[in-house]
């Protein structure tokens, strides 16, 4: 797979996908389930491979080694975060400590979800790159949803994150620099966390 790099105005869009969690209400490894020809992991990092992000980095924690082996022929970064346990924030300062120096902007991607196509992700970059917004989200119907992008300037709050919240505070703290794009698409807020939403999702393909 050939990973098209974003070259509009000499943007460089780096992407973390975080996929080290334990599914814990999945009550099994929900990223290695099988989604079409793939797994749930595989199918969103092909859909971000697909998109205009310059690279991939893919933080991997929990079954480290079986997440590695299915996407190691794959052009992606993958970074390990040994303290996965202690909440999304050190994986999210792990895909940091890899993300290229020149990036213009970082976006966060969770691992489980595979509906978020290349055409909504061009769309956020797009809308990245022609305003002047440093946060930029997807919204559905007035719903707010995932990935969020943020402005390279912004990396030195992400990297003193603590705990299980994300970004959150970021975004609360920055309400002003934020640029809500709508989409038509409900796949922004739609994750797979149980083995009914898993069931969902494989009807509806």
């Amino acid at each position: 797979m050939v990973n098209v790099i974003c070259r509009k105005k000499g943007a460089m869009i780096s992407a973390i996908v975080l996929a080290a969690g334990e599914s814990k209400r999945m009550g099994k490894p929900k990223l290695l389930m099988p989604l079409g020809n793939s797994t749930v992991l595989e199918q969103t990092i092909d859909n971000l491979l697909s998109s205009k992000v310059s690279e991939v980095v893919v933080v991997v924690g929990y079954r480290s080694q079986e997440m590695t082996r299915i996407i190691a022929d794959r052009p992606v970064k993958i970074a390990v975060n040994p303290i996965y346990k202690r909440g999304m924030s050190t994986s999210i300062i792990t895909g940091l400590n890899l993300v290229n120096n020149k990036a213009d902007a970082i976006m966060l991607m969770l691992a489980d979800q595979p509906f978020i196509s290349s055409r909504i992700i061009n769309k956020l970059i797009g809308e990245f790159i022609d305003n002047n917004k440093g946060i930029v989200f997807p919204a559905y119907h007035g719903r707010r949803g995932r990935p969020v992008i943020f402005a390279a300037k912004y990396k030195a709050e992400l990297l003193k994150l603590e705990g299980d919240v994300g970004a959150r505070e970021i975004i609360k703290k920055h309400a002003n620099d934020i640029l809500e794009i709508a989409v038509n698409s409900e796949s922004i807020y739609i994750d797979i966390d149980t083995v009914s939403d898993y069931y969902r999702a494989l009807n509806s393909l």
